[in-house]
């Protein structure tokens, strides 16, 4: 729920909602200009603040199109100490790139991973040597004019007002919805219901016709830092996670409802982890009063932790991967060939 102290916000809600009010309506107006290009373009991208799945959902394209066609995939590298057009490496740091962009690598290195927040620039750079580009968290970089625009909506969104920033969980207005070309609802539960469908539908269709998915988050075995899976089942622990992301409830859930004890320890977002962080973190697992424990964090935070950090610890992360809630997996992945079948030179 929206807190008494956010209401007060409300006078800088109003200012904020206007000022992103008109500065979509200068770009619409084409007063402030946007550039397109001939390769298709790709923008993956929410309204809202905090994890809506982009990450899981610019996975699942790398793997839809990898095998296909040349692909790129470019991220401003939330996070990273460097500016600029960086090309990821696996060796690279996350501090260098970005933990999400680093993932990309890690999971994909045949793969073209670059970061820039000039998005622009970035596409130009690889315009050439590519058939395809893939922009991570992209729907407000109005500069670029995307071929193809995806916005994600959490599921749990559509519970409370939406309202802008201060009071609310959102940057940017719900009549922007209009500039996307297909709608996923993410982090959906495992069976929804024809009125929460209508209920979301009816907010969506004041605004846009495009067409609505619905996924839900799956959950893979968890593997430590050397990708070694884990030997048994991940039922009946106790386990200290540690996590810098946007909301680990799901995750909170989905390790509770396999009947283990959870010990959250949680970071802000894209938290830049320090070596007091990670002895606070051992103490606390240490202090567990189990034999049957671990440490278990996201593969996102793992990007950002050095090898030698958990030494003589059991330290994991848990991939996650996007599942078709609605079984409209076929229709989506149609779409995304088609308007790149059409749009290649």
């Amino acid at each position: 729920m929206i807190t008494i102290l956010r209401w007060i916000l409300l006078p800088f809600t109003i200012i904020y909602h206007s000022i992103i009010w008109l500065r979509n309506l200068l770009y619409d107006k084409e007063i402030l200009k946007s550039k397109s290009f001939q390769i298709p373009t790709i923008v993956i991208g929410n309204l809202a603040i905090g994890g809506t799945g982009k990450s899981p959902l610019t996975e699942y394209l790398i793997k839809l199109l990898k095998d296909k066609y040349k692909i790129a995939t470019l991220s401003r590298g939330y996070g990273r100490k460097t500016k600029g057009f960086r090309l990821v490496q696996t060796t690279s740091k996350a501090f260098e790139v970005g933990d999400e962009p680093l993932q990309f690598k890690t999971k994909f290195p045949e793969v073209t991973v670059a970061v820039n927040e000039n998005r622009c620039e970035g596409v130009e750079k690889l315009q050439d040597q590519h058939d395809v580009i893939l922009l991570d968290d992209a729907f407000q970089h109005r500069k670029l004019k995307p071929g193809y625009a995806i916005l994600l909506f959490d599921f749990n969104s559509f519970r409370k007002p939406i309202i802008t920033l201060p009071t609310g969980d959102f940057r940017d207005i719900i009549s922007s919805t209009k500039r996307a070309d297909l709608i996923i609802i993410t982090k959906c539960p495992d069976v929804i219901t024809d009125e929460q469908k209508a209920h979301i539908e009816h907010i969506l269709r004041k605004h846009n016709i495009a067409p609505i998915f619905y996924t839900k988050i799956g959950y893979d075995i968890p593997r430590n830092k050397q990708g070694e899976v884990l030997s048994e089942k991940l039922e009946g622990k106790d386990i200290l996670l540690f996590c810098g992301i946007a909301n680990p409830k799901p995750l909170v859930e989905f390790l509770e409802k396999n009947r283990n004890i959870v010990h959250l320890v949680k970071y802000p977002d894209h938290h830049n982890f320090t070596s007091s962080d990670f002895d606070n973190i051992k103490a606390k697992f240490d202090f567990i009063q189990s034999s049957n424990k671990l440490i278990l964090t996201t593969e996102k935070d793992i990007q950002r932790i050095e090898d030698s950090a958990f030494q003589n610890y059991p330290l994991y992360y848990i991939p996650i991967h996007l599942q078709s809630a609605d079984h409209q997996q076929t229709t989506f992945d149609h779409f995304i060939e088609n308007y790149i079948s059409h749009n290649l030179n």
